[in-house]
């Protein structure tokens, strides 16, 4: 490479380094229901040879192809290609609702389907690789669900302590993760506000090293030093819609998430039928219609179940 090149391929990297220190998580963003990974050349320095372990420094590469890899599809070689943007990054775009059982993963970036990206070890977002048990030399990028947003749907807060140099909110939604979240300090103590999928969750608060439950939640279970964990209910409003019956009197919503009540949940007649709006925990929940007095599955929902006692029930899944 001649001196001219590698001035300006160094100068690409420092002026990148600058710009990557900015972002949250390296090598991916989440935009509403979407997470949207991204890869950019400048970022990286070494790759790793696939079966030999050898360490290459970056230079010339000849890129022909970027393939997102991870836990989340079985750490595949050639399935999640990237789309490139631009001269330098490449990008793909993965519903939320791809990722249901986790709520981390890891993943790296494998360059004409031979070469791992390596992370460097002083990114954000990083977590020391392993295999069969043991310990690697090279580093794998972490992906939570969960994820700083001023206007997500779980407001932590926790009063007083104002004396504190930091405080972290960690639990279940992060793998208790000790670093991730730390929390904005204000005039009455210290908040942060999280997106997080429906579900129910564990928490505490990390107060200068000090492990805490929030004072604040009465909701809260014993963990295993004896000790208490808060408890977080994340729900969804969820709509439920029957189509037609137009000519009945009176539409019942009955379910799981209500004891199968027969009267609570009356559902609102509309110009396409009836309609209930009811916030739900993350899960999978049965449900029928009760039709002037007749229980109804949901004809507009091909996903039934039985249940234990022997009926078929539609089935919601809020993710």
């Amino acid at each position: 490479m001649s001196y001219l090149k590698l001035h300006s391929f160094l100068f690409v990297i420092i002026s990148f380094f600058s710009y990557a220190q900015n972002e949250r998580f390296k090598g991916y963003k989440i935009e509403g229901d979407t997470v949207v990974f991204s890869f950019d050349v400048r970022d990286y320095t070494k790759f790793t040879k696939e079966h030999t372990g050898q360490v290459l420094d970056f230079n010339d590469f000849n890129i022909k192809n970027v393939v997102v890899s991870g836990e989340f599809n079985n750490w595949s070689r050639d399935n999640w290609y990237m789309k490139k943007i631009n001269e330098y990054k490449y990008e793909l775009r993965k519903s939320i609702t791809d990722f249901n059982d986790e709520f981390s993963w890891e993943f790296k970036f494998i360059i004409n389907n031979t070469y791992w990206a390596e992370p460097s070890r002083y990114d954000s977002n990083i977590e020391k690789a392993s295999k069969n048990g043991y310990r690697l030399g090279v580093y794998n990028l972490k992906m939570y669900t969960a994820y700083p947003n001023e206007n997500g749907n779980a407001s932590f807060k926790l009063r007083g302590f104002t004396n504190a140099k930091k405080v972290i909110v960690t639990g279940s939604f992060n793998k208790w993760n000790e670093k991730l979240f730390s929390m904005k300090k204000n005039k009455d103590g210290w908040e942060l506000t999280l997106q997080i999928k429906p579900g129910t969750y564990e928490y505490r608060f990390i107060v200068d090293g000090r492990w805490m439950e929030d004072p604040n939640n009465i909701h809260k279970k014993r963990n295993e030093y004896n000790e208490f964990n808060s408890v977080l209910d994340i729900q969804e409003y969820t709509a439920f819609k029957l189509r037609g019956y137009t000519n009945a009197k009176k539409v019942i919503l009955a379910g799981s998430f209500n004891n199968w009540n027969e009267s609570d949940f009356v559902m609102q007649k509309t110009d396409y039928g009836w309609k209930y709006v009811v916030p739900l925990s993350g899960g999978k929940h049965h449900y029928k219609f009760i039709v002037d007095g007749e229980w109804i599955t949901d004809p507009n929902n091909s996903v039934k179940e039985y249940d234990g006692n022997g009926h078929i029930n539609s089935v919601r899944m809020i993710k």
